[in-house]
């Protein structure tokens, strides 16, 4: 039995959260070599990016998944056009969102702001498809959930749809100095930024 190992993961764009191989498709066994005990905690949609933790510790997977943990995830989304300020307001209030086989969903409130369009995050490859004729900007969003898809529900509820979304951060553990692709095994110290407020 191999011993607990954690490791952070910059998921690229196109990579399906998932060892076992799907024809047509590129999964984790293509970029990570760690012991076959180790599985992600949670997930990434394929056409998502950014932070992913993936551990063979069942007590810190746990930890992570309960809902009572509370922990914060940090969104970097690329939408399209301006959110006024009362579409940033309902999406810190609580966005209703359809969930397949749920129904509508009422989502937990978040921080949602406008930030600057974010230099040290590497180009997306290949890059979202811009119109011209459209305004795009970036938000951030934290969120203590993680329905499917939810940061795309919320913002194409609101009008906004996400042309590209990146995890930036877990806790106070952040992707930022990583490139897309790269893995790094994790210290107790960085696993413990994972329960800390960002």
């Amino acid at each position: 039995m191999s011993s607990r190992s954690t490791f952070a993961f910059f998921k690229p764009f196109g990579v399906l959260c998932q060892f076992s191989p799907k024809p047509g498709k590129t999964t984790l066994g293509q970029y990570l070599d760690v012991p076959k005990d180790v599985y992600p905690v949670g997930r990434l949609d394929e056409d998502s990016e950014g932070l992913l933790i993936l551990t063979n510790d069942k007590r810190l997977n746990t930890a992570l998944l309960r809902p009572s943990s509370q922990i914060v995830k940090t969104y970097l989304a690329l939408v399209e056009g301006i959110p006024e300020e009362r579409v940033l307001k309902r999406l810190r209030e609580g966005v209703l969102i359809k969930i397949k086989n749920r129904g509508p969903y009422l989502t937990a409130p978040c921080e949602a702001e406008i930030v600057a369009p974010p230099e040290w995050l590497p180009q997306r490859v290949p890059p979202p498809v811009l119109r011209r004729q459209k305004r795009y900007c970036w938000l951030q969003l934290r969120l203590t959930e993680g329905k499917n898809r939810q940061v795309r529900r919320m913002t194409a509820a609101l009008g906004h749809p996400t042309l590209r979304l990146v995890r930036t951060a877990i806790g106070a553990l952040e992707l930022k100095g990583m490139a897309p692709g790269q893995w790094q095994a994790l210290s107790d110290s960085q696993i413990r930024l994972l329960f800390c407020r960002p």
